[in-house]
């Protein structure tokens, strides 16, 4: 089965459940690492997620998968929270994320980089906005960018 077709079943498998307890569905993925498979679901409230809230998500989530039993390889299921550096992968986590600091990494390099950092100041469908710390306005091309992710400062 295609990754990203394997993707679309189980978020549709896991959004039910996330209902349930009004839990936001950050990012799903299902990867390999070294010789292991990973899914890995990302789930988001207000107020931040807790170890709880994750397997609660977990177990049902595990029933499910082993009931519809999707997945042909062994798999290690992971569930957590999205982390301070989560990803920005809808229009409504960039909406939300307006007036944050925000990493940009592109498939290609632009002016001479491919990481940039800089304060979401607006997005449409084709481009983001960022302002640099001089405040200078940067446009990123859409679909250049791989991913968004928060910005973290120390």
């Amino acid at each position: 089965m295609k990754k990203n077709v394997l993707e679309d079943m189980v978020t549709k498998m896991v959004l039910p459940i996330l209902d349930n307890y009004e839990f936001e569905l950050v990012d799903l993925e299902y990867t390999k690492e070294g010789p292991h498979f990973y899914l890995k679901v990302f789930i988001d409230k207000p107020g931040g997620i807790t170890i709880d809230d994750c397997q609660k998500v977990s177990e049902q989530l595990s029933e499910l998968l082993d009931e519809k039993d999707p997945i042909d390889d062994n798999y290690f299921l992971e569930v957590s929270s999205p982390g301070l550096d989560r990803p920005l992968k809808k229009d409504k986590d960039l909406e939300k994320s307006i007036g944050k600091d925000i990493e940009i990494s592109l498939y290609k390099q632009v002016d001479g980089k491919k990481k940039y950092i800089g304060r979401l100041t607006k997005f449409d469908e084709k481009s983001i906005l960022i302002s640099d710390e001089k405040e200078n306005i940067i446009e990123i091309d859409r679909e250049i960018i791989s991913k968004i992710n928060l910005a973290i400062k120390f």
